[in-house]
């Protein structure tokens, strides 16, 4: 077999989720491009602002999107935690992306919609890989992760041992005494 059919099968799962979250964040560019441009070219608010506004709206499709197709296979530690950590993180996005603009803008001296749109265009694209990395590591968490404690937003405290997590059942192996296995009753 090829290395790329090799290294295809390998990283199929990663590759998969990978396009997926690409084909939202594609979408949700274009809804902050929208509504950014009509904000600021538009109607004349401010570049931070406008840029702010659009992100809002723009992250409350990506988190849907996301949450029910892209990361769908991953545990549900319980919708309020979720949105509230994938806001925090786009709102650290976000921050990425005012950088970028107000580099273009106050040390750059570049105004108008062409810096407007290119200091946005690199700064999405600098905080989208941020956001990958935090979305998979702290809001859509593996199956696997302990459980979460759906008041703190913490994981639960273990004895040692792995706890139930909500939808999911311990099954003991018939063959081995004291052999727990975690299946999802979903």
């Amino acid at each position: 077999m090829s290395l790329v059919a090799n290294l295809y099968r390998r990283f199929q799962h990663l590759v998969h989720e990978l396009a997926k979250f690409g084909s939202v964040g594609a979408l949700a560019f274009v809804i902050t491009l929208g509504t950014g441009n009509l904000l600021h070219v538009g109607l004349k608010l401010g570049e931070l602002t406008s840029t702010g506004i659009a992100t809002v709206v723009a992250t409350t499709f990506a988190y849907v999107a996301n949450r029910y197709w892209t990361f769908r296979h991953r545990d549900q530690s319980g919708v309020g935690r979720e949105y509230a950590l994938f806001f925090a993180l786009n709102g650290v996005g976000l921050v990425i992306t005012w950088l970028f603009q107000g580099f273009v803008k106050f040390v750059l001296e570049l105004q108008g919609p062409v810096a407007y749109n290119a200091s946005l265009i690199l700064g999405t694209g600098v905080a989208t890989l941020f956001r990958f990395w935090s979305y998979k590591k702290w809001v859509f968490l593996p199956s696997d992760a302990p459980a979460v404690d759906p008041h703190s937003g913490l994981p639960e405290a273990s004895d040692g041992h792995a706890p139930a997590r909500p939808g999911h059942r311990i099954d003991t192996h018939p063959q081995a005494e004291g052999y727990a296995e975690f299946t999802s009753t979903r």
